[in-house]
């Protein structure tokens, strides 16, 4: 892991580090203050490819074809307008909000703008397109992470979060990567095995590990699951209360473990931009009900410092409990092992 972290920080210049203090000092200043003060650009930006998905996963809106927002792809031409006007600030880009980013015919056309502009570059991928064609595309677009999704060790269990997915093209395309890699002679992408802990495949961490070890995966995580309807329970919260993001109170009813604090780093320091270009507060918004503006009609700057941002940071100062959206929030509470 030490190698992704000097990969990290090489992103790093006089530009990016000015405007990353700016950051920290500007969120410090507002949490005193009660007051939205922000002056500076995100360090971080998740980019949308695409919200086409090939699985069904019971938790996802792109699985369960949930959206009230029109599916489609992301356009190339919008992407390298964003490169060209925060590129330059912005440190770590992430290739994925909703869907599977490899359905995108340039997806990794676009991670490469990203390397050019020295970007640590990351997605998130169910692997099922990871040939071996397309792992060799992937170590030479430059891409510094790659997260495959692996919620279990044998299909019978994988399959029941993983609705329509095949546990061998998962093995199968992290194979590819990683031959790709040594074939290539690169140190990227860092591969990451994500374990996303539910009850169906808790019993199997101790296989996913021996697993990891196996096939020489730079890095296995253990995250807790999100629950949308999580108050009367699920079948998916795991009973091991440690990858739990919810507890069972006395009245039977379950509720989130962290505590709701107004305040929000994540308003500061980075956004979300949908396929269409919608500018969204974070990840958790996943229908973009919370609208800050739009980059495919104006600048992200404009958006960014726009009244409406300002306004939304402003209501979630004022009381975090109140936004629909935060509500649900488990931010803090994912578990790495």
């Amino acid at each position: 892991m030490w190698k992704d972290n000097l990969n990290f920080l090489s992103k790093l210049t006089f530009k990016r580090i000015f405007n990353a203090l700016g950051l920290v000092f500007s969120f410090i200043f507002s949490r005193v203050s009660r007051s939205p003060v922000n002056h500076y650009m995100p360090v971080a930006l998740a980019v949308e490819p695409t919200t086409s998905c090939n699985l069904r996963c019971p938790e996802c809106p792109s699985g369960l074809r949930s959206f009230t927002r029109p599916t489609g792809m992301l356009r190339k031409e919008m992407f390298e307008k964003l490169m060209a006007e925060i590129g330059d600030t912005l440190l770590y880009l992430t290739f994925y909000f909703q869907g599977e980013p490899y359905l995108h015919k340039d997806f990794l056309q676009m991670v490469k703008m990203a390397t050019a502009k020295g970007i640590y570059t990351s997605t998130s991928t169910n692997a099922h397109y990871l040939n071996y064609e397309n792992a060799l595309a992937t170590v030479r677009s430059g891409l510094d992470r790659l997260i495959v999704s692996i919620d279990g060790t044998t299909q019978e269990i994988y399959q029941q979060y993983r609705v329509g997915g095949k546990l061998d093209k998962v093995l199968e395309g992290t194979r590819n990567v990683l031959k790709a890699k040594k074939e290539l002679g690169s140190s990227t992408p860092h591969v990451i095995f994500q374990f996303l802990v539910v009850k169906p495949n808790e019993h199997q961490m101790a296989d996913v590990r021996r697993l990891a070890r196996e096939l020489g995966v730079d890095e296995l995580r253990f995250k807790t699951a999100q629950i949308y309807d999580y108050q009367e329970g699920s079948d998916l919260i795991p009973d091991n209360d440690h990858y739990s993001r919810y507890r069972k109170e006395a009245d039977g009813k379950w509720s989130i473990k962290n505590r709701l604090i107004d305040h929000c780093w994540k308003m500061w320091h980075s956004a979300v931009v949908t396929w269409d270009g919608i500018v969204v507060p974070c990840c958790f918004d996943k229908d973009a009900e919370y609208r800050m503006g739009n980059v495919s009609e104006d600048s992200f700057r404009d958006v960014w410092y726009s009244e409406t941002y300002k306004g939304f940071r402003h209501s979630l100062i004022g009381g975090r409990k109140n936004i629909e959206m935060c509500k649900n929030c488990t931010e803090g509470t994912k578990i790495w092992g």
